[in-house]
C-alpha cells in the first residue's frame, strides 16, 4: 500500500503511527534525512522543491506525510492542492487538535501564534499585533504545551534581551499563516483563491523552512557540540546558522536562501566580522563562511 515503506520505519522504531493525545509529548516526527528516503523511495524524480514543500507541509509527522503519500501528492502543486479542498482533512486540523489543549482562552493562544506564524517573533510586537499583555501566554506555549521555542542570539548573556518566539511545529506555522489567517476565505467557500495566495506567498514562507531544514540537517551530522543564530540588538545584522565543534575549535557560518544566486558571501563575512568583534567566546577558533540553498538539500 501507499504507507507501505511509513509503517516500516515505524515499526523499526517501535512507535505508534499518531496519536493526538500524545502530540506534544512523545512522537518524534521523521527527520529530513527520512523524508528523502520516502521521497526518493515513492517519487524517485522528486525535486528539491517538492521536498522542501512535504517538510513545510508536515514537519515530518507521520499523519501528515502518510496521508500525502496515499493521496500520491508527491509534488508541491498537487500537496497544496490537496490541502485546500473542501474534504480537506487539514483545513480544520489545527482547531481539532489546539481548541481542545487551549480550552476557554483557545482564542488569544491562536491569536498569539498566528501573529508569531505572521513574522511578529518579539514579545512587543505579538502584543501591538493583538492588544494584549502575552507574557504568561508565551511561558505557557512554551513550557506547559511546548508548541513555542523562544530563541536568543547565540552566546547571549542573559536570559531576557533580544528574545524572538518561534513556533516549534511547521505544520502548524502553515495552518496559522494561511489557513487560519484567511478563515474567511473557507467560509464562503474560496478554496481556490485560498490556494492561489498560499501559492503565491509559498517561497517565503518555505524560505523560513528552509533554515530550520538544515539545521536539523546539521544537527543530524553529530560534528557540532552548539548550532543557533545571531542577530544584534538594532536588527541591522543577521547571521541564519552558527555552527560550533568545541572539540576541535572550529565554527561555521550559513546564509540561507532559496535561491543560491542571493546568497553574498562577502556580506556573510562582513556580518561575521561584526558577531567575532562583539563577541570572544570563538577567538582563536578556526572559522568558515557557506551558503546553503535548495541545491544542497
Amino acid at each position: 500500500s501507499g504507507s507501505s515503506l511509513i509503517s516500516k520505519i515505524f515499526t523499526d522504531r517501535k512507535e505508534p503511527l499518531y496519536n493526538r493525545q500524545t502530540r506534544f509529548m512523545r512522537i518524534t516526527p521523521f527527520k529530513p534525512n527520512v523524508l528523502k528516503e520516502i521521497m526518493g523511495y515513492y517519487h524517485p524524480d522528486y525535486t528539491s522543491d517538492d521536498l522542501l514543500t512535504l517538510y513545510t507541509l508536515t514537519g515530518g509527522v507521520a499523519k501528515y506525510v502518510q496521508l500525502m503519500i496515499d493521496s500520491k501528492s508527491y509534488t508541491r502543486v498537487k500537496m497544496l492542492k490537496y490541502i485546500f479542498r473542501s474534504d480537506s482533512v487539514f483545513l480544520p486540523e489545527g482547531k481539532s487538535v489546539l481548541i481542545e489543549e487551549f480550552g476557554n482562552e483557545h482564542t488569544v493562544y491562536f491569536a498569539i501564534l498566528a501573529a508569531i506564524a505572521s513574522g511578529k517573533t518579539k514579545r512587543n510586537e505579538i502584543e501591538e499585533t493583538i492588544g494584549k499583555e502575552v507574557g504568561g501566554y508565551l511561558s505557557r506555549l512554551e513550557n506547559d504545551y511546548n508548541i513555542i521555542t523562544r530563541r536568543q542570539p547565540l552566546f547571549e548573556k542573559t536570559r531576557t534581551k533580544n528574545v524572538r518566539y518561534f513556533l516549534n511545529d511547521n505544520f502548524f506555522s502553515f495552518w496559522f499563516r494561511f489557513i487560519y489567517r484567511y478563515s474567511y476565505m473557507l467560509e464562503v467557500e474560496a478554496y481556490d483563491q485560498l490556494l492561489e495566495i498560499t501559492s503565491r506567498d509559498f517561497d517565503v514562507f518555505s524560505g523560513v523552512m528552509l533554515e530550520r531544514y538544515f539545521r536539523e540537517m546539521l544537527t543530524a551530522s553529530h560534528k557540532y557540540t552548539r548550532i543557533g543564530g545571531w542577530w544584534d540588538r538594532k536588527g541591522e545584522n543577521e547571521i541564519d546558522i552558527i555552527a560550533v565543534d568545541e572539540i576541535n575549535r572550529k565554527a561555521d557560518f550559513y546564509e540561507v536562501k532559496r535561491n543560491p544566486s542571493k546568497i553574498s558571501l562577502s556580506q556573510l563575512q562582513r556580518k561575521v566580522n561584526v558577531f567575532m568583534a562583539g563577541t570572544h567566546e570563538l577567538q582563536g577558533y578556526s572559522v568558515a563562511i557557506h551558503g546553503l540553498s535548495m541545491d544542497d538539500m
